[in-house]
């Protein structure tokens, strides 16, 4: 039976799904990011690409490429809630699936061709299945592997649909320039090109991988069978979450020791929140901080008893953080939990326990039902409060 992998990469997610929800955004530059001094740009739409705005660009450099955007801050329960509705969708067309973000991910299809009369059929099946239950266009590559198949979903966007046939794959990709190899960046592109490599053509060509491993070292043998069009890794679809946690970078460096500590709460309330919605808890609890300095340390413990507990994560976090030498501004706070294992549903034997227990699954139904301020704790509502007097609101960084 013939491999096929299907590559789905949502088009400007963030971006997409804010000019959805506000018809008076579309066709305009809508950027998404931190709007701090210090914030990056997430996802910017075609429109603002145009300017030559990209992710990962410092927000005020995208302000300078294009003055007239619109500049918004990333909803990232919003986006995440979108994001397991299309997650259903790809369950009909594939039980293996493997997650690369909220926007991306890969299916091995293998065998469907039970269901759909081509690869292009089934494709454009789930083109218009994401459509119709969301509004957004989403690009979607299929090919006999993952690297042929995301090359593929890029090729034409926003909106793009490709299939790469199997015993075509070395002659569709021959033509494209070598920087769409996976894992090329710009340096290695400019170093293969000044060896006389342009093309993935130029690659597929040689006899072996040798002449690349004075300039690409150990990836040499893969970019060689990339060029080849061979790709053999699997689609990896029971791969683990590793750790839940969040980090933020501040506008201005923090140096009062009551509002760190109402950062304290806020990262345990919000990565508790996560650990349950995705039903683990943790054994290792570590803090990041960054100082006005740039210098940057980390600490961690290791709990006797897995935790998803708000409380226990403030402790800890906050006694980590007690242990440093903290006499220099802050720039960055993080915390992050490892150690995951399925949470076991079993009451506890403690009064004080189960109050923690009943009151969490309370603010976590009303959070899902009506949004994440509508009822806070005070510790999250002072911050809040604080947030908006620095000039900013509440700006979540989601890390894995």
């Amino acid at each position: 039976m013939r491999r096929w992998i299907m590559h789905v990469d949502m088009d400007a997610f963030y971006a997409s799904v804010e000019q959805r929800d506000h018809p008076e955004y579309k066709g305009r530059p809508v950027i998404v990011g931190g709007l701090s001094l210090r914030g990056v740009v997430a996802t910017a739409s075609y429109e603002a690409r145009r300017y030559g705005v990209h992710s990962a660009m410092s927000m005020s450099k995208a302000r300078e490429l294009c003055p007239e955007g619109i500049f918004l801050r990333p909803r990232f329960y919003h986006y995440r809630e979108i994001s397991e509705q299309i997650h259903r969708i790809m369950e009909r067309y594939s039980p293996y699936i493997e997650p690369l973000s909220l926007d991306e991910a890969f299916l091995d299809v293998t065998g469907a061709g039970a269901q759909f009369a081509s690869p292009y059929a089934m494709a454009r099946q789930f083109k218009d299945d994401v459509l119709a239950a969301t509004g957004l266009v989403v690009s979607v590559g299929v090919a006999p592997n993952k690297f042929l198949a995301k090359l593929a979903s890029d090729i034409r966007k926003p909106d793009g649909l490709v299939i790469v046939p199997h015993g075509k794959e070395a002659a569709m990709i021959a033509p494209l320039p070598v920087r769409r190899l996976w894992g090329v960046g710009k340096q290695t592109a400019q170093a293969l090109e000044k060896a006389g490599f342009h093309t993935i053509g130029d690659i597929a060509a040689l006899k072996d991988e040798r002449p690349l491993l004075s300039i690409c070292g150990s990836m040499g043998r893969r970019m060689y069978e990339m060029a080849q069009g061979i790709d053999h890794r699997p689609v990896e679809y029971n791969r683990e979450i590793q750790s839940v946690g969040n980090e933020e970078t501040y506008e201005t460096d923090l140096v009062d020791e009551a509002r760190i500590d109402l950062e304290w709460r806020y990262f345990a309330h919000y990565v508790a929140e996560r650990l349950r919605r995705k039903r683990l808890r943790g054994h290792t609890v570590a803090i990041k901080v960054r100082y006005a300095n740039f210098s940057t340390v980390t600490r961690q413990t290791r709990l006797d008893h897995a935790t998803d507990s708000e409380n226990v994560l403030y402790r800890v976090s906050r006694m980590l953080y007690n242990r440093l030498n903290n006499t220099m501004p802050v720039r960055l706070l993080g915390v992050t939990v490892s150690g995951l294992e399925k949470a076991v549903v079993q009451p506890s034997l403690f009064e004080e326990d189960r109050a923690e227990e009943k009151l969490a699954t309370t603010l976590d139904e009303l959070t899902k039902k009506y949004g994440t301020e509508v009822v806070m704790k005070g510790a999250l509502w002072q911050r809040s409060v604080a947030c908006r007097k620095d000039g900013k609101l509440d700006e979540r960084d989601d890390t894995f």
